[in-house]
C-alpha cells in the first residue's frame, strides 16, 4: 500500500529548480482533509504549478536562451507542459472514476522532465 496524494502535495521536476504544489479541484474526488488526486490531475497550471525555472535543453525557451548565451545553459521560467496522466496510478482504488494517485506515481513533461511527489500532503489515506 502507498500513501495517496492530495491538494497541496509537494512535487519536484527533474529539470525544475524549485518544488511546486499540486492543485486538486474538489470535483468528485475523495476528501482526505482536502481533495485527493486521481490520474487526471495533470493539467498545466490548473493542477501542476511551475517549478521556478526550467533547465531542459528540449524546452524551446531554454534552447533559445542557451543559443543566445553562446551555448551556456540558461534556465528560463518554467511553464509545465504535461499532456498525459500520472502513471501508473493505484491498481485497486478508484477516485472520481479514475485511479487514485499515490506517492510512487510519476508525471512526464514533454520537455523531458519527470515530476515526482516529495510530500503527499497527508498521511492518513493509503491506496493500493
Amino acid at each position: 500500500m502507498a500513501i495517496a496524494i492530495q491538494i497541496g502535495a509537494t512535487m519536484m521536476c527533474s529539470f525544475g529548480v524549485a518544488p511546486a504544489s499540486l492543485v486538486v479541484l474538489p470535483t468528485g474526488q475523495v476528501l482526505t482533509g482536502g481533495p485527493s488526486a486521481n490520474t487526471t490531475a495533470f493539467a498545466p497550471i490548473a493542477n501542476v504549478t511551475p517549478f521556478g525555472a526550467c533547465s531542459s535543453p528540449a524546452n524551446p525557451t531554454v534552447a533559445a536562451a542557451t543559443a543566445a548565451a553562446l551555448g551556456v545553459l540558461t534556465p528560463m521560467p518554467c511553464v509545465p507542459a504535461t499532456t498525459s496522466p500520472w502513471v501508473p496510478g493505484a491498481t485497486k482504488v478508484i477516485n472520481g472514476a479514475t485511479p487514485a494517485v499515490d506517492l510512487s506515481c510519476k508525471l512526464n513533461c514533454i520537455w523531458g522532465g519527470v515530476i515526482s511527489v516529495l510530500n503527499p500532503g497527508q498521511t492518513v489515506l493509503m491506496v493500493q
